[in-house]
């Protein structure tokens, strides 16, 4: 099981963090700070990051699987639902979590969201699909955090996020590369299906990357909202972590039972 952790106050209705690939549940420390004083919070490390570790892992990943990983610690600790705040690869794993079991899902707020996969990016992957058995793992990393985050108001988040794959093994880099090869035309049949979950969407004016494809999503779905908050990057929780907590929890409060 995921290694996770529990900040609760018995309040009625619990928020789970799930963090992007090469994070960590660190990543959330200017969240949990706010929002366990009016939820209960849960924290994930996803399989192979953080304090989570795995004896037997298969040689390539689903999104079915790390996505079930999730669910299985909700199980666990018997929470039958809750609302979901994702970053960047985390929006993914929600979102198949509300593709599959929607009734586990209060709401969805998506930030950094990757939706769609850009031309750009995808000769990025490419690059990178290519390399993975030649280049050592964290000059990759370095790489897309530089891509994803180039300037330097996105610093801080560019530093912690090189600093937490430090921690993930070149065997798990592999195994959650191995995501991207199916991961386009499953983002196409999220786009196609409006799952009629209050979804919130917070990206930074400058996340050149995904932002523009969040917009056009979001004129489709009529239980979606965009928040855009500036000086932010792909990483606004952590580029602007306190716009970012009081947009979330008005948004939460709104659609709290």
């Amino acid at each position: 099981m995921l290694h996770y952790k529990i900040y609760s106050q018995h309040h009625q209705e619990w928020v789970v963090l799930v963090h992007g690939a090469g994070g960590s549940s660190s990543i959330w420390y200017r969240q949990i700070r706010a929002y366990r004083k009016q939820f209960n919070v849960l924290v994930v490390d996803l399989r192979g990051h953080g304090s989570s570790k795995f004896i037997h892992n298969p040689h390539r990943y689903t999104f079915e699987l790390v996505s079930k990983d999730i669910l299985d610690v909700l199980d666990h600790e018997g929470i039958d639902k809750a609302h979901f705040v994702g970053i960047s690869l985390g929006t993914i794993l929600i979102r198949q979590l509300a593709e599959e079991h929607p009734e586990r899902i209060q709401s969805m707020i998506l930030a950094g969201a990757v939706i769609r996969i850009t031309p750009r990016l995808n000769v990025l992957l490419s690059i990178a699909n290519s390399l993975k058995r030649f280049v050592p793992y964290m000059l990759l990393y370095r790489f897309f955090a530089w891509i994803l985050m180039p300037k330097k108001v996105h610093e801080q988040s560019r530093s912690l996020f090189v600093e937490e794959a430090k921690k993930v093994q070149q065997r798990e880099f592999l195994r959650w590369l191995s995501l991207t090869n199916s991961v386009t035309k499953r983002l196409l049949m999220f786009n196609e299906r409006d799952t009629r979950i209050p979804t919130l969407y917070i990206m930074g004016d400058e996340d050149y990357m995904f932002l523009e494809s969040v917009k056009e999503i979001v004129r489709s779905q009529p239980k979606s909202d965009l928040i855009i908050l500036e000086q932010s990057g792909h990483v606004c929780n952590v580029d602007q972590p306190q716009l970012f907590n009081e947009r979330s929890l008005s948004f939460l409060h709104k659609v709290a039972l």
